[in-house]
């Protein structure tokens, strides 16, 4: 880990949460931020489905990335899907692939599905000429992982991997156990990164940022929510890894908005306009097209919610 305390003091940094196929929303508002507002960021940080945007969005490639994101499909993440999926009229009804779950377990898996295509995909979204490139720049770009053999969240530098294990990173980042891969590396047992850091917003802030646009792939405000009845375990499991994310991201936050306090950064908030879909594992080509478009024109109809640190409410997304 590098020393956060010797930074340079002017770095305007972007923050991706994580959001599954979410994420293609977050890529429509960083295409506009970068684009449009001409940002220049220095310090680039994402959690999940953001880890899977920022190197390229570093690198100013938007158009390659519009482009992938536009046409990705369900095969292109899952070897094994542990879900059925099908489209009528245009709503999307999924439920729990049983014949895949039990081949995994007599496979001795320790996850209901496996994602080994993602990482395929990462290394044609993100070759070693896109590593060499962001490795000569000025550009830092990090993701986040969960160390589940150790309890802890650990960032993973461009700068201080290989291409081979920052692709990697990139791939553990956005795994979402127990329905993606569960990865051993290093002798450690790694997930997805937003089970520990949902919206990495305290590390683009020790890492010396002074200002930060940051993409929430949640509607802001949290408003409740009114559910029916889960039917199954699955849906109980669904429900239940739901509330824990509300409560992460959350606490992401406000811990960001505490720790930004201390060193008077700036914080601009990107929120989506709605619930996007109750189950982001779901990776269809036209619908993540749409949201990218949503996203970019979102962005330039709605400025970004400011927050100079000062203000004295709890929360972070006070009007």
């Amino acid at each position: 880990m590098m020393n956060h305390d010797n930074r340079e003091d002017s770095r305007r940094a972007l923050v991706i949460s994580g959001g599954g196929s979410k994420g293609a929303f977050a890529g429509g508002i960083s295409e506009h931020l970068i684009k449009e507002c001409k940002h220049d960021y220095r310090l680039y940080v994402g959690t999940s489905a953001g880890s899977l945007l920022v190197p390229l969005l570093a690198l100013g490639e938007t158009d390659r990335l519009k482009h992938i994101f536009s046409n990705i499909r369900q095969e292109d993440i899952f070897s094994v899907c542990p879900f059925i999926i099908r489209k009528k009229d245009g709503v999307f009804h999924y439920k729990i692939n049983h014949l895949n779950i039990v081949k995994m377990f007599f496979r001795g898996k320790k996850t209901f599905g496996e994602s080994n295509n993602l990482l395929k995909l990462i290394h044609r979204l993100f070759t070693p000429e896109d590593y060499e490139r962001l490795r000569h720049s000025d550009k830092e770009v990090v993701v986040s992982v969960s160390n589940l053999s150790t309890h802890q969240v650990e960032y993973k530098c461009l700068h201080e991997c290989s291409y081979q294990d920052f692709c990697e990173w990139m791939w553990i980042s956005a795994n979402f156990v127990p329905f993606m891969s569960l990865v051993e590396k290093n002798g450690m047992e790694y997930a997805d990164g937003g089970f520990g850091s949902y919206l990495p917003l305290q590390e683009a802030v020790l890492r010396g940022a002074d200002e930060i646009d940051a993409i929430m792939l949640q509607p802001k405000g949290y408003p409740p929510k009114e559910e029916l009845p889960v039917e199954n375990a699955f849906g109980l499991l669904f429900r239940t890894i739901d509330f824990m994310l509300d409560q992460i991201s959350f606490d992401d936050l406000y811990l960001g908005r505490i720790e930004s306090k201390k060193r008077n950064v700036k914080l601009n908030c990107f929120y989506t306009p709605r619930v996007l879909t109750k189950n982001s594992f779901i990776f269809d080509a036209e619908q993540m097209a749409n949201w990218w478009k949503e996203g970019y024109h979102f962005a330039g109809m709605h400025p970004a919610s400011c927050h100079h640190i000062n203000a004295p409410s709890r929360f972070i997304n006070e009007p």
